[in-house]
């Protein structure tokens, strides 16, 4: 991760909100799955693309939480101050939205894992039929790639394709997006030709990303608010295991996320309590679906066979 992360007490975190008061020419509040979250920058750029990406949410509700993103010349590139108390990040010289996107989410997410029991997941949800289909891993391992070579299936509907919040409900674990949009990579198209017209009519960022309205190319019909949630399945790019495709048992999934930090490099507050709070919620989500292992250094098309099959027993294609 690029950006570093301060926890600040709430004092400190009044004394930087006086500091940036001035900067916040832009104030938009959205809704990240029920929070109000409240953007306040001095960037239209980030107040446009904020807009793009979340839900608006009405001005006279109170916010749950805040985001200041502001310049400060004096200071180096990419610093997060968070005040857990109040749920306030001041995110100084980002110039990268999707960590910003990220970021906002994380806020929710505090405030939902500490009030309501509801956690993050930094990965694409999917739906079957009203089966829920997980894809985590690290960057690097394909789960953008596979995600969007998922959906060329007519059958196959999204949540999510990066981040999404989830409850354990008796036997169940529902799965929950809350973007208004998504968010590709410049080089999708040269991946899966079936998103050429779109990346052709994206505006893509510095970094190569732009958010789109993935309605445009498969239809309203196929973005879903919710699912139930079946199969996780864990990416990873490793040449030395010759092994593609591995079922783990609950206690193999669990080491392997709490070893990556649950591949969510965006969590805000990582203490003993919050620790003992994900590891109880992944842990009962674990006993209610299965889980797989898949390592993608095969080429895109032959690593997406084996997720489709893990999908789609007998009928892959």
């Amino acid at each position: 991760m690029s950006y570093v992360i301060k926890l600040v007490p709430i004092r400190r975190k009044e004394e930087l909100a006086d500091r940036f008061r001035a900067q916040a020419l832009y104030e938009v509040k959205s809704e990240v799955y029920g929070c109000c979250i409240k953007l306040l920058t001095g960037t239209q750029s980030v107040a446009t693309r904020w807009g793009q990406s979340f839900y608006f949410m009405s001005q006279n509700i109170r916010s749950h939480g805040r985001l200041y993103v502001v310049n400060v010349p004096a200071e180096e590139k990419n610093q997060v101050c968070y005040d857990p108390q109040s749920k306030t990040a001041f995110l100084l010289n980002f110039d990268y939205y999707g960590w910003i996107k990220s970021l906002a989410l994380s806020v929710a997410g505090d405030v939902l894992e500490d009030e309501h029991d509801i956690y993050s997941l930094h990965g694409a949800c999917l739906d079957v039929n009203g089966q829920g289909v997980c894809i985590l891993g690290e960057p690097g391992a394909g789960k953008t790639t596979h995600t969007y070579g998922l959906l060329r299936r007519p059958d196959v509907r999204v949540v999510s394709d990066d981040w999404f919040f989830a409850r354990v409900y008796g036997p169940d674990i529902l799965a929950y997006g809350s973007e208004k949009n998504f968010y590709i990579r410049a080089d999708l198209a040269k991946i899966w030709s079936e998103f050429d017209w779109l990346v052709e009519r994206a505006e893509f960022d510095g970094e190569g990303r732009a958010v789109v309205d993935l309605r445009l190319v498969i239809g309203k019909g196929r973005i879903l608010p919710l699912t139930t949630l079946k199969k996780l399945i864990i990416l990873k790019r490793d040449a030395g295991d010759p092994e593609f495709v591995r079922e783990l048992t609950a206690a193999q999934a669990l080491s392997i996320l709490e070893r990556h930090d649950y591949f969510n490099p965006h969590l805000l507050v990582s203490t003993p309590f919050k620790r003992r709070l994900r590891k109880a919620f992944f842990g009962a989500l674990l006993e209610r679906i299965t889980a797989y292992e898949v390592n993608t250094t095969e080429q895109p098309e032959q690593s997406q066979m084996r997720i489709r099959e893990i999908i789609f027993p007998g009928n892959a294609l």
